[in-house]
């Protein structure tokens, strides 16, 4: 009796368990919300911030030329210039005087090798007349011996002494006159190198003055750099250099202008490492202005770095990668 009252406990409770399973499932289906999925496009927008800047440009540099450079004629910024228009003008005083003085030095140069040339020519002659001369002596002590028979032997002792006598100047003055010839040409070639020296100097000042005048090479917008040099040397930071001005003295090599081509403008921006992998060349983007309110640009992504870039004071410990953005329609 108990056994059977034991079944039916347990048959009650499993179905009991049942009836609640299938309550809590059905609540389940309805609490699950389900959508059908689709195969289709994800779009996702990638925000960074840049600057605008030329996509052409050329560097105004001051020449490499041995002296002080000082600015006389100066265009200022924002001066519109053609391909050809003077830039910056730099005194060309210095490199006058150094013309004048390799001309000078070249002139001179020239009238020492003609003088060389010429003592040359007449040594040559000199030296000619004293090697026929000694070959006569020797043919007159051959001419001489060959009467031995009519001679006697004190004579023709004598003539034979005087032969070999003759024969040793001749090959002793054969010797001296190689030498000589040596010699002056070698002193022809040492004014010649001279020359050559005072003509390129002379060369190369002329060309320092053209150098000296520095010219747009594209057409564009000026734009002066600071004045790296008014300081004296001394930076800190926030200081704020002046442009470049006329009478200001430059060193060779530094930049003092910038030539921006206007006609294609582009935007040079930084884009973190996961957005890096949704950009490629060729996509369209939208560019906004700060200092055009309102207005948006068209443009397309031109280069996408594939290495990243921090600068030397980057503190971000994100890795940022360089973008440009072509403007398609630039505002004038």
């Amino acid at each position: 009796m108990k056994k059977r009252l034991l079944l039916a406990v347990a048959a009650l409770a499993l179905l009991t368990a049942a009836l609640a399973g299938a309550r809590l499932l059905g609540r389940a289906d309805e609490a699950v919300p389900t959508v059908r999925v689709a195969r289709g496009d994800l779009d996702l927008s990638v925000h960074t911030t840049g600057e605008l800047r030329s996509a052409r440009s050329a560097m105004i540099a001051a020449p490499a030329v041995a002296g002080t450079l000082q600015i006389v004629r100066l265009a200022p910024s924002g001066t519109p210039v053609k391909a050809g228009d003077l830039v910056v003008e730099f005194d060309p005083s210095e490199q006058e005087f150094t013309v004048e003085q390799s001309r000078s030095e070249l002139e001179e140069a020239e009238q020492e090798l003609v003088r060389s040339r010429a003592e040359a020519e007449v040594q040559a002659a000199e030296d000619q007349v004293a090697l026929l001369k000694a070959r006569f002596a020797v043919r007159r002590a051959q001419l001489d011996l060959a009467a031995r028979d009519l001679l006697g032997a004190i004579e023709v002792r004598k003539n034979e002494l005087t032969l070999e006598e003759s024969e040793r100047r001749l090959a002793q003055l054969e010797e001296d006159l190689k030498s000589k010839a040596t010699s002056r040409r070698a002193a022809v070639a040492v004014l010649e190198a001279k020359r050559d020296k005072a003509r390129l100097a002379l060369a190369a000042a002329q060309q320092n003055i053209e150098n000296m005048t520095l010219r747009s090479p594209i057409d564009g917008i000026v734009v002066l750099r600071p004045n790296v040099d008014a300081s004296g040397g001394m930076f800190y930071s926030g200081m704020t250099l002046p442009e470049y001005r006329t009478g200001d003295l430059v060193w060779q090599g530094r930049l003092v202008a910038e030539v921006l081509d206007t006609s294609g403008i582009e935007l040079q921006a930084k884009v973190d490492e996961a957005d890096r992998a949704n950009l490629e060349a060729g996509q369209a983007a939208e560019v906004r202005v700060d200092g055009l309110p309102g207005g948006v640009f068209t443009a397309s992504v031109g280069t996408v770095s594939g290495a990243a870039s921090r600068g030397f004071f980057d503190s971000e410990s994100r890795r940022k990668f360089d973008t440009t953005l072509q403007l398609t329609a630039p505002d004038e």
